[in-house]
Formats: structure tokens, sequence, C-alpha cells
């Protein structure tokens, strides 16, 4: 199983991070280039503990749905995400905030079970993982330029 783990430091505030990264709106500015857009579920404002959302989004060049439900929350210092539904056999997506001099370090660890059982962990090692790298990477960096936007 892959595990993705990514740090980024924020020049804000803690509460303003945790309440960005549950922020469907944000979610969707972050993640432009893949046109994900929440269709199901909670579909706008921030996302709490026992909600869904459903995402579409074009990932590797084809539409794919994919349904995640906040299964932990400890405000403002950690959620977790995790698939119900969609192309992953399974993923859990913890996100951590730590304050930390005058802002706070966002913490991403993002595991999952590619589907396809020997051909899915084929893909990982060819393009899936460094495609999710990717993908967690981008975002933490547009979540930040927003957060110091806004804090600055």
């Amino acid at each position: 199983m892959p595990i993705i783990k990514h740090e980024i430091y924020i020049e804000a505030p803690i509460h303003v991070c945790f309440d960005l990264a549950r922020n469907i709106q944000v979610h969707m500015e972050t993640t432009s280039k893949t046109k994900e857009r929440a269709i199901g579920g909670v579909t706008e404002g921030l996302i709490e503990l026992g909600e869904s959302v459903t995402w579409e989004a074009v990932h590797l060049g084809i539409k794919r749905k994919l349904t995640a439900k906040i299964t932990e929350m400890e405000k403002p210092y950690r959620f977790t995400d995790e698939m119900v539904k969609g192309a992953f056999h399974s993923f859990k997506h913890t996100h951590e905030f730590i304050e930390s001099g005058t802002g706070t370090a966002m913490k991403d660890e993002f595991a999952y079970i590619s589907p396809l059982g020997i051909l899915g962990k084929l893909a990982d090692r060819l393009f899936l993982e460094k495609y999710m790298q990717a993908f967690i990477v981008n975002r933490a960096l547009a979540l930040k330029e927003i957060a110091e936007k806004k804090c600055n």
C-alpha cells in the first residue's frame, strides 16, 4: 500500500489553514487542473465530521466520480477523509495542522490501495504513486497561496 506524506509551512493561523483545507469551494479552486467539482453530499461550505462529498474530476484523461466521508475530526488539528465509493480499492487521507512559529505546519498522509490487484500495484510503480504525490503537493501549494494572501 503506497503512503504519500507531504509537509508544508504556511504563514497563517492554524484555524485559517484548517478551515481552508475542508472548504468545498476552496477544494475546487485548488484542484482546477483536474476540473474537480462537488456533485453530491456537501457541495459548498465547510465539511464536518460524518459528512460526505461526491467529487467528479478528470484524472489521467478519464472523468471519474469519488465519494469521501469525514471519519475523524479534531478541530483545528486534524481531520481524515476516507473513500466510500470510487476508483481506488480504498484510501485514507489524514490532514494534520500544527502551530509552528507565527504560522502552521500542514501535513498530509495519503494511504491508498489501487484496484485490480497485481495490475494496480504495477500501475502504482509505473505512474500512479507519482501522479498522486504531485496532486497532493500541488493542492498544498495552492492552499498555502490562498491562506497567505488571506492573512497578509
